[in-house]
């Protein structure tokens, strides 16, 4: 009996050796808390959707976990020959270049502007697990232009890569533009030079352009102890020649996306997530659906849209071709041209005049 008390004890001591192991790495990898006035989507600690609805919880997690089955991924090894982006782009051209996931390259006005930039193998505390990248990026991060602004959208680890951000600091001295609560980790990391928002804030860039931060229904977190004490957003830059909206991540609220439409408008173009969105009763919460996002073009108006968000990182159980099917579909039965609503490639520049 002994024996079998010894042998059940070095098991509980193990267990509670890992588990110590794994709070204090949660606890090492969470974000810092906002700390701000009360609002009608922040209570004090933490931030909350409009509509109430917020990110499944830890149960659901393991139940997604052991009922998963994901769709046909493909990691895609070789890199296209690219040509490099134009230094500048300078008057009424608005020049945009898919780079993969939710990361473009925004010419316009003679900025160059960078969306939830990632270029690291894995969406992940460190680079040797998790999502890992099943395409390359569509332009090499050496063969960017000077780039002088960079929209985070929230700090999830598959739109805020401090690896990236790191590099990019290094080579550049952008300005970066986040919701709020989101700086504080960026000085943290020796990221300079960010500013936060609140929903419906906005900031001048330059003589002619200025960013509002718009509201998403989302979540935030990197860690166990950070969840939602950050805020999440989309983002819209007012150009002379029109406004470009950029969506982040966002579950489904039509009167997010109306208010949008009718407050920004003229929109010029709209970047519109698509992937990451099965199984639907767990990610309907944070994330859109193709047939969602086609809802989304009309609510806004049917603006010139396209894809993002699909494609490059197996984040949920939808397939790597899954969305683009899906989306062409969803066009197909409201009988929206293709053009209207593009599914961008990677390193291969759309330019609007």
């Amino acid at each position: 009996m002994i024996q079998i008390k010894k042998k059940y004890l070095k098991i509980i001591a193990v267990f509670v050796g890992f588990m110590t192991i794994g709070i204090l790495f949660g606890a090492w990898i969470s974000a810092p808390a906002y700390e701000g006035e009360k609002s009608d989507h922040f209570d004090g600690t933490k931030f909350r959707n409009r509509t109430k609805i917020s990110a499944k919880g830890a149960w659901d997690i393991v139940k997604w976990g052991l009922t998963r089955t994901q769709a046909h991924w493909k990691a895609i090894t070789k890199t296209a020959s690219f040509e490099k982006p134009l230094e500048r782009v300078e008057g009424k051209t608005l020049r945009v270049t898919f780079v993969n996931h939710s990361t473009f390259l925004i010419q316009t006005q003679g900025l160059n502007i960078l969306t939830d930039p990632i270029w690291s193998d894995y969406t992940a505390p460190i680079q040797i697990a998790g999502p890992a990248r099943q395409r390359p990026a569509g332009i090499r991060m050496e063969d960017l232009p000077p780039i002088d602004l960079i929209l985070i959208s929230h700090n999830h680890y598959d739109h805020l890569d401090i690896n990236t951000l790191l590099d990019l600091t290094k080579s550049h001295t952008p300005k970066i533009v986040t919701p709020l609560g989101i700086s504080q980790f960026l000085e943290n990391k020796n990221i300079p030079n960010s500013e936060d928002l609140d929903w419906w804030e906005m900031t001048q860039i330059t003589k002619d352009i200025e960013i509002i931060c718009v509201p998403a229904q989302h979540s935030s977190g990197r860690g166990l102890f950070d969840r939602d004490r950050t805020l999440w957003a989309g983002f819209v830059l007012k150009t002379p020649h029109g406004n470009l909206y950029f969506a982040g991540d966002t579950g489904y609220d039509a009167k997010i996306f109306q208010e949008i439409g009718e407050r920004c408008a003229p929109l010029r173009l709209a970047f519109l997530p698509i992937g990451a969105y099965l199984p639907r009763w767990f990610m309907h919460p944070v994330h859109i659906s193709p047939k969602q996002a086609v809802q989304v073009y009309e609510d806004l108006g049917q603006p010139q849209s396209i894809a993002m968000h699909f494609g490059t990182f197996p984040l949920a159980d939808d397939g790597q071709k899954t969305a683009p099917e899906d989306l062409r579909k969803a066009l197909f039965e409201k009988q929206i041209p293709t053009d209207k609503f593009r599914i961008p490639k990677e390193g291969k520049a759309l330019v609007f005049e």
